[in-house]
């Protein structure tokens, strides 16, 4: 069926080509007429024609005029104009607008006729090429998740062949560099454990097609399959080098991005965050965004907030990387348990010889210092290596040796915590003393936080577990203290005090004050 447009004031023109139409192509074709160059435009957009007969010379817009404003919402329309001038300037025009002919009148109906099967047969190659377009991108919606899971397992592999860039070239994926980032999900949070992973992961995958719009709706990025109950994106940048601004902006973004999910999901995400990288090295990226998932309870941690620790092994990986999780979260109970579970698959299940256990042990406590250090957590001078050789080598039963690494997991995971609040009690305290010195001024949340260079959502964190209340409450309440030393000297004004503690507007001073004190300023002093 095709829909056809007759426009021409001559009511005799306009039913002579409406009269050829209908009775050489009968019921294949739809018809309607137009007088002027606004009905044309009316019925573009009501009967949406496939060919349109346009007369040039018509009351009010011209059919020049109405078919450049018909084009600027439909530009699929097979347009014919009809004059009764054969002029150039014209022929032009209707060339510029890619107008498929241009009839002169008196027209016979011989040529209506074929002018007529040509514009059909362009409309039918349009539709043929929209439909064929069509059918490529409904198999690219099947092929490109294919081609991104392949990809992604390709990287979780560690491929050192250098498939990945061609992956990357079939996704047409310029960039030399990216960041990975890692989604974990649960039924629910509980202290920065996600529960019901099995169910979660049927979940996930019933709505991973939403879960792909949503992803894509804030970065251009690689979605991988679901796996367990993880998520594994690619993002590639322009960029090697991501400043503080670029890096909070990627949390942010992340942020609302889990928003949106657990709001159309109804599911709980947890995201760790890898560093930029190159394409050959983006394993790299992809083990930091896991150390930074694993090494905080947060609910979005980039690696730079957290440095954590690397998780590898051919051991039964998931108790092997829950015995180093455990560690490095200093949990010393679940770290004891993860290490027996693994002593006792050693030596029951895997049928382990018993000097093997014993260098399995070994590997074990060196391998979680080492993580421990490289995360930060742990100096030279508190490793024991030295005394693990020598105590091993005198054991002689795996009861044992199950002292033995229960007794050093509980010294470096108590290392570990030792150290852990040093460092947050350093960071925190290096601000606390800026704000001190400068309480006065406009320091905000972002400003502390970029100086010493940890995002404000994780440093926020850090700074209510040492100080037992968040950054802004603690500032007023030293500048309320301030302000009430000040007040005790009779020479400032209640004006200047405000001034002095940083505070620009004197009613949102007194507001403050009479919150934190009781009274307002004014009765403070008087009282």
């Amino acid at each position: 069926m095709f829909r056809i447009l007759v426009a021409d004031d001559e009511g005799i023109m306009r039913e002579s080509i409406r009269s050829t139409i209908e009775s050489n192509f009968g019921s294949d074709c739809e018809l309607v007429t137009a007088k002027t160059g606004r009905e044309v435009i009316e019925l573009a957009e009501s009967f949406r024609p496939d060919i349109a007969f346009v007369d040039i010379q018509m009351p009010g817009l011209s059919g020049i005029q109405a078919i450049k404003e018909v084009q600027q919402f439909n530009s699929n329309i097979v347009f014919v104009i009809i004059t009764a001038y054969d002029r150039f300037a014209y022929a032009q025009e209707a060339v510029n607008l890619g107008v498929m002919e241009y009839m002169t009148k008196p027209i016979n109906k011989k040529k209506i006729v074929d002018v007529c099967v040509r514009a059909m047969r362009q409309v039918e190659e349009a539709r043929q090429k929209r439909s064929d377009d069509l059918r490529v991108r409904e198999k690219l919606e099947i092929v490109i998740p294919m081609i991104e899971n392949a990809f992604i397992n390709n990287l979780l592999q560690e491929d050192k062949t250098g498939a990945g860039r061609g992956y990357l070239d079939m996704l047409d994926i310029p960039q030399n560099y990216a960041y990975m980032a890692v989604l974990e999900f649960g039924e629910s949070d509980e202290n920065g454990h996600l529960t019901n992973a099995v169910g979660s992961n049927v979940r996930a995958n019933q709505a991973y097609h939403s879960l792909r719009e949503i992803v894509g709706d804030f970065f251009s990025c690689i979605i991988g399959p679901v796996m367990g109950n993880r998520i594994v994106l690619y993002i590639p940048v322009e960029n090697e080098k991501t400043g503080y601004e670029q890096r909070v902006e990627i949390i942010t973004r992340i942020r609302n991005m889990v928003r949106r999910l657990e709001d159309n999901l109804e599911l709980r995400f947890r995201v760790g965050i890898g560093n930029v990288r190159e394409v050959s090295d983006i394993y790299l990226s992809y083990r930091e965004a896991i150390r930074a998932l694993t090494a905080s309870e947060g609910h979005v941690v980039h690696i730079m907030d957290v440095n954590a620790a690397e998780s590898k092994s051919d051991y039964p990986i998931d108790l092997e990387n829950h015995f180093y999780q455990m560690g490095l979260k200093s949990d010393i109970t679940g770290c004891c348990s993860m290490g027996v579970e693994l002593l006792e698959w050693m030596s029951e299940v895997g049928e382990y010889p018993f000097e093997d256990c014993k260098v399995k042990v070994l590997e074990l406590l060196l391998n979680l210092e080492r993580r421990a250090q490289e995360a930060g957590t742990l100096s030279l001078e508190e490793r024991h290596r030295g005394n693990y050789l020598s105590e091993l080598q005198n054991l002689g039963s795996i009861s044992e040796v199950r002292s033995f690494l229960m007794h050093y997991i509980q010294e470096i995971c108590s290392a570990i915590e030792g150290n852990k609040q040093k460092e947050s009690e350093r960071v925190v305290s290096r601000v606390v003393d800026h704000i001190r010195e400068h309480f006065a001024e406009d320091i905000t949340l972002d400003d502390v936080s970029r100086m010493v260079d940890i995002s404000p959502y994780y440093f926020s964190k850090l700074f209510k577990q040492e100080m037992g209340v968040n950054y802004i409450e603690y500032l007023t309440d030293l500048r309320i203290q301030k302000a009430k030393e000040y007040m005790a000297n009779p020479k400032y004004s209640i004006k200047e005090v405000c001034s002095m503690c940083g505070y620009s507007d004197p009613n949102y001073f007194s507001r403050i004050f009479k919150k934190y004190v009781g009274v307002s300023p004014s009765e403070y002093r008087q009282g």
